[in-house]
């Protein structure tokens, strides 16, 4: 059994219930500046552990892990203090927003000799899990084209948003495409399109709502292409990724409607016909409850949690794809097996860096940047 404190009351919230559920976790905890967010939190979950600072946390004799869901801002030196304090860390994406954080978070790792995980949903949605077991099974064949999408308005977000450097949070585009092609970045070529508006300005050195990339990986001449935007542009939410094979292709639906990929598969070449058409099928990606313990599996679909003591239930939503329980699920069981967790420290920088890089690259008016290659990371496929 370990013990786990959470950072961050606002997105943190979504895991303390599954923490709380989890066979291998007894205590939980959680930590949050804004005492009245701490009590809220707290009494709607049932968390007795309270504290208002992390520095208090670590100087207390508790709690075996950490996991940072502060905002970006506080990633690295969190993370670092949570490591050198002896204690395992988790931390919400990014890993880092500089190649120096990166390094600092890589060696904290190695000199504390405990377990980092960067928390990445989108190597732990369903969608991964069905891309995954397709290229596995061999049925897309060789890997022709990667694509990645994180598109979002953040109007309206805290302060700390506005003119944030969008390719240097794009591990949620760009993961799930280097995982399914066992690959890294080796050099990225990007450019920034339109202009922020001066009230969108922010304290960031980007003058852009969006920047595109273009990612060669260091595997079968393979290119990646990612969009992020976080403001102006006219569109619907979206997270996600397309592959493309020989075979096979996998498409992200233009507008989310119910877990559905499109799946394309080339047919035979007709004599009759020049080129090869293609069917195209919608395809449900279910639930993999059979990778969990049965009592965190319900957190990958919303539903009515009990906290317990007699409160109220709670409407516990499964954001991203059901990959929260899974994730919790992946840190718990990588301590209490002594092993790396599969997005260790050296997976999310191969998964981190390529984004800063794109934004250097941006800056540059699309000057090719090189991306520093930090080891071999994790294979998932």
């Amino acid at each position: 059994m370990i013990d786990v404190a959470v950072v961050g009351g606002r997105f943190g919230a979504d895991f303390l219930p599954i923490y709380r559920s989890h066979p291998d976790v007894g205590r939980v905890g959680i930590v949050d500046v804004n005492q009245d967010a701490l009590d809220t939190v707290g009494d709607r979950y049932g968390i007795e552990d309270r504290f208002a600072s992390i520095e208090a946390l670590l100087a207390s004799d508790r709690y075996d892990a950490v996991h940072v869901a502060s905002p970006v801002r506080f990633h690295v030196e969190q993370v670092v203090a949570v490591l050198q304090s002896g204690r395992h860390a988790a931390s919400a994406v990014p890993m880092a927003t500089s190649v120096d954080g990166i390094r600092r978070i890589i060696e904290a790792q190695r000199a504390a000799g405990k377990n980092y995980m960067m928390m990445e949903t989108m190597v732990f949605g369903r969608e991964f899990f069905f891309a995954r077991e397709l290229h596995r099974r061999g049925k897309l064949g060789p890997l022709t084209y990667l694509r990645g999408t994180h598109i979002q308005d953040l109007d309206g977000f805290p302060r700390y948003w506005q003119g944030y450097p969008p390719l240097t949070y794009s591990t949620h585009a760009l993961s799930p495409l280097l995982a399914l092609a066992g690959a890294r970045v080796q050099k990225a070529h990007a450019l920034g399109s339109g202009r922020l508006t001066p009230d969108r300005v922010g304290d960031f050195d980007n003058p852009y709502p969006l920047e595109t990339a273009l990612f060669r990986l260091d595997r079968d001449d393979l290119v990646a292409e990612v969009t992020v935007s976080f403001f102006q542009v006219a569109r619907k939410y979206q997270e996600g990724f397309s592959v493309y094979g020989q075979d096979r292709g996998l498409e992200w639906p233009v507008v989310s409607n119910g877990d559905e990929f499109t799946v394309f598969e080339l047919q035979p070449l007709n004599s009759q016909h020049r080129g090869r058409s293609a069917t195209a099928t919608c395809v449900p990606t279910p639930d993999r409850p059979d990778l969990l313990p049965p009592e965190i599996a319900p957190f990958t679909q919303r539903h009515n949690y009990d906290p317990g003591g007699g409160r109220p239930l709670v409407d516990q939503h499964s954001g991203h794809s059901g990959s929260h329980p899974h994730l919790v699920h992946e840190f718990v069981r990588s301590i209490v097996e002594g092993r790396k967790p599969v997005v260790d420290a050296i997976t999310a920088a191969t998964w981190t860096a390529p984004g800063i890089a794109g934004h250097e690259s941006a800056m540059r008016g699309g000057e090719a940047i090189e991306v520093p290659d930090f080891g071999p990371p994790t294979r998932f496929v």
